[in-house]
This record gives C-alpha cells, sequence and structure tokens, in this order.
C-alpha cells in the first residue's frame, strides 16, 4: 500500500502550493468533490485559480510560509523551485508533503476504473477525445488532461461515475506512480533519453506501466516497440491485452480509409464484424490510432458504437494540437505541442496536405539533451515544410554542456532561418508571409507567445492597409 493512500483516509484537510497550475486544479477539484477541505497559493491570476475559488477553496496570492498553517497534507508542483518560502516551510513543518504525481496516483486508485493513456505521442489528443466521448455518452467522467479539453475548456473534469481518464506521462518514470486499471499504450519510441539512456530502459517502464494494469491492457498492435513491450509482459501475467491499428490482425482495425486533404473517415472493424464508419475533424493519419484507442476504451465503459462514433465527429482536438488560433487576410495561424523528430513529422506531413500555398514551421527545440541526441533526425524532418523559421533552444531545466545551438540545425537546413527573440521570430513571419500560408509554431516550451505576435501584429498589418 502507498503511503499516500493511508494519509488519505486519515485527513480532511490538504494544500496544494501552486493549485491554480493546470495540472494541480483538476486534481484540487476531484479532491474537493470527494469531501476533502482544500487550501493553496498560487503568484499569478489566472482562469484556473479563479474555478478553484469557485468551489469554495481558500486561496492565497502569493507563497508565503504560512499558508500551509492548518493543512494535514501537502502537494507540490515541480514547476515550484527550490528556495520556495512555502515550500522551504512545508519542508521543515512535519506536515506529510508530497508531489503532484504521488497524489494522482492516490487518485488514480481512488476510482475503479482508471483508463491510463500512456505513450510516447498521442496522449493529450487521445485522453481529451476519450473524455469527451464519455461525457456525450453519458458517462459523468473524471479526467485529468495534459491540455485544455475545448469542449468544457479545461484540463480536467470532475464526474459522478467510477469513470477516469487520466494522461499517464512517461517523463522520469512519473507513470508508474499511477495504477490504472485499463493501461493504454498508443507507442513506445525514444525520448527523454537524458533519463531513459536508451531504448530498451524506456520498454521496461512501458512493462511496468502495463503490468499495473488490474483490468486490461489496451495497445497498439502496428507499433514494433509495443508489441514487444506486449510480449514481455504477457510472459508474466495473463491478464487480457486488447489491440487496435490498420493491420486487420488487430483485435480492432481501420478499414476503408480514405483521407481528404488529411481528414480522414473509416470503418471500425472488430473480429471482421464492421462497427460503424468514423468521421474524423482532426487531421493526420496518426490520428486513426488516437481515435481507435479511445474506441476501444469507450466500449470497455459499456457505451454503444453509434454514440461513440458521433462524439468522435464532434471533436475539434485539445488546446495546443494542431489548434487553429486565427486566420486574418487568408494567413492562417495554429499552434501545436510537437517537440519530438516523429510528432513533429506527423504533424508537418499533415499541414503539408491540407492544400495550403505554403506551410511555415515557426519551431521552438526544446532541451540541449533531446537537440543533441535526435539531431538529424531534427534535420529530417524539419526538411518536410516549406519554411522554417527557428528559436534558439529552450534549455528549460537543462544547462548546455551538449555544445548545440540552433544555428547547427539552420546549417543543415536549407533556406531555415534563426532568431533569439519571438519579435524577430514573428516580425520575419508577418513580412514574408503570403495570403493562402499556414503557419504553425512547434513545441513543448513557450513557442506559442510567438503565435499571439504574430497574430497581433498582423491585424495591425491588416488595420492599416
Amino acid at each position: 500500500m502507498f503511503e499516500i493512500d493511508e494519509l488519505l483516509k486519515k485527513v480532511r484537510r490538504v494544500h496544494f502550493i501552486g493549485i491554480g497550475g493546470s495540472g494541480m486544479c483538476p486534481i484540487a477539484e476531484i479532491l474537493h468533490e470527494k469531501g476533502y477541505i482544500i487550501s493553496g497559493s498560487d503568484n499569478n491570476e489566472t482562469d484556473t485559480l479563479a474555478r478553484v475559488r469557485a468551489m469554495g477553496a481558500k486561496v492565497t496570492l502569493g507563497q508565503k510560509a504560512e499558508n500551509i498553517e492548518g493543512a494535514e497534507l501537502i502537494i507540490y508542483t515541480s514547476a515550484i523551485l527550490p528556495g520556495n518560502p512555502e515550500l522551504e516551510a512545508a519542508k521543515n513543518s512535519g506536515i506529510p508533503l508530497f508531489e503532484r504525481n504521488d497524489i494522482l496516483g492516490a487518485i488514480t486508485r481512488i476510482f475503479s476504473d482508471c483508463m491510463g493513456i500512456s505513450g510516447t505521442h498521442g496522449k493529450t489528443t487521445t485522453s481529451a477525445l476519450l473524455t469527451q466521448i464519455l461525457i456525450e455518452c453519458g458517462k459523468s467522467p473524471s479526467a485529468v488532461i495534459g491540455g485544455k479539453l475545448p469542449l468544457t475548456g479545461t484540463s480536467g473534469i470532475v464526474g459522478t461515475s467510477e469513470h477516469m481518464v487520466c494522461e499517464s506521462c512517461e517523463y522520469r518514470d512519473h507513470f508508474l506512480k499511477l495504477t490504472p486499471d485499463v493501461a493504454v499504450i498508443l507507442n513506445v519510441d525514444e525520448d527523454h533519453l537524458e533519463y531513459f539512456k536508451n531504448l530498451d530502459n524506456i520498454k521496461k517502464s512501458f512493462v511496468k506501466f502495463a503490468g499495473y494494469a488490474t483490468k486490461k491492457i489496451v495497445y497498439n498492435g502496428d507499433d514494433e516497440n509495443t508489441r514487444s513491450v506486449i510480449e514481455t509482459v504477457r510472459k508474466a501475467s495473463d491478464k487480457p491485452a486488447v489491440s487496435f491499428g490498420f493491420d486487420n490482425s488487430n483485435d480492432y482495425y481501420a478499414d476503408n480509409v480514405e483521407t481528404v486533404n488529411e481528414y480522414s473517415s473509416f470503418d471500425v472493424m472488430h473480429n471482421s464484424e464492421n462497427l460503424g464508419r468514423v468521421q474524423l475533424s482532426i487531421p493526420g493519419r496518426h490520428n486513426i490510432y488516437n481515435a481507435l484507442a479511445a474506441f476501444v476504451c469507450a466500449l470497455h465503459t459499456g457505451a454503444e458504437p453509434a454514440e461513440i462514433i458521433t462524439a468522435i465527429t464532434h471533436f475539434r482536438g485539445a488546446g495546443r494540437r494542431f489548434e487553429i488560433l486565427d486566420v486574418i487576410d487568408g494567413i492562417t495561424i495554429a499552434d501545436d505541442y510537437a517537440h519530438h523528430p516523429k510528432e513533429l513529422e506527423v504533424t508537418l506531413k499533415a499541414a503539408m496536405g491540407m492544400g495550403f500555398n505554403n506551410v511555415w514551421a515557426v519551431f521552438q527545440p526544446f532541451t540541449y539533451s533531446r537537440t543533441k541526441i535526435l539531431f538529424d533526425d531534427f534535420v529530417n524532418v524539419l526538411k518536410i515544410p516549406d519554411k522554417v523559421v527557428m528559436t534558439e533552444i529552450m534549455g528549460s531545466r537543462e544547462v548546455n554542456t551538449y555544445g548545440i545551438y540552433t544555428a547547427d540545425l539552420a546549417e543543415k537546413i536549407p533556406g531555415s532561418v534563426w532568431f533569439n527573440t519571438f519579435e524577430e521570430v514573428s516580425q520575419y513571419v508577418v513580412d514574408h508571409a503570403q495570403k493562402g500560408d499556414f503557419v504553425i509554431t512547434l513545441g513543448c516550451g513557450d513557442i506559442y507567445k510567438a503565435a499571439k505576435i504574430m497574430i497581433k501584429m498582423l491585424h495591425e498589418k491588416s488595420e492599416r492597409n
């Protein structure tokens, strides 16, 4: 039994340091619904902070040592830096202190039907899609998602049923703190190699995650690395494993696929039975996999195929996942979280197939280690679009001991340019983009700010003209 699970049986007052974070707010809401008295703090007024206040939680603006008074359990987010006065006070208080992923793990064990969505790519889209399906099918799920679900405008919801959708991230083995009833594996690829070192270690972590499933495993049967993980799991366990993909050897597979401007329709087949035809409202072949995974999970909850298909048609994507932000004078501005070569590849190929005059990739490399280790892969995928504009690498928590710079990428990508600031990046695009062009900002850092700057600049340009 996990220590935090036992604590949750004894305490009632839970305090969150950084309660306004998109990953913290849904957890606070779920615990509030379960009867806990919630308090918290944050440094900035946000929509999420207003949501927490609206449910009656005591929220303090500004992080101070006295904020923790009265708490019986304290949760903090990894975004809180060492030296933060409230976090330091919590460490010295003797009050049980846990990181956000610990409490999320405990919550997955509170629900009797938690669906943990894992995979190197596609987690947020699949989690958001499954959540929307369950909402529209009347299943009243709870959910913790890594991006905004447009249907609710939030990154999580609190429902009344035992169904929970939980995005399960492999970063630094965070998903090994979760206990899914249904473990979903979308794909397994090389990423976070500064931690895992190699693909074998990544596979071992996914084997452990799949092994935690209490009911079944749902997996991508077309993905070689995922199949390898499942083969290892099956040697130690006979728990049910359900596959999905394009190949008709899978338990559920897409057939009669038709694609128009990157928007696909397909039949969902199960043991040669046609369960219905799906029309996606999100572009890219990769989203067929995401839709199949969500379809299988929704069936698991008892939803009917016809109502699942209707809900899938309604889904327009998650926040920062091929999100169309604005169209100004015929120039389309979009934003996407893609930061790994495989994600960039499927996103850029989708954009290139949508009939625009030129596709502009505005890319912010994220972490020196990833850029260095996957350098050749980045170079190859960034040759896909018509135009490439880059920023300097966002190091996040890393120091550039790798001696890698965006200039190194630019040297290998014909016609590409790079700038130090978002203003310079935005001005270059605004000066050169034409009617009929598609501009997409790419990266998991703060490159979305450049999209907002470009939109502002384009509107101002339009008004002048």
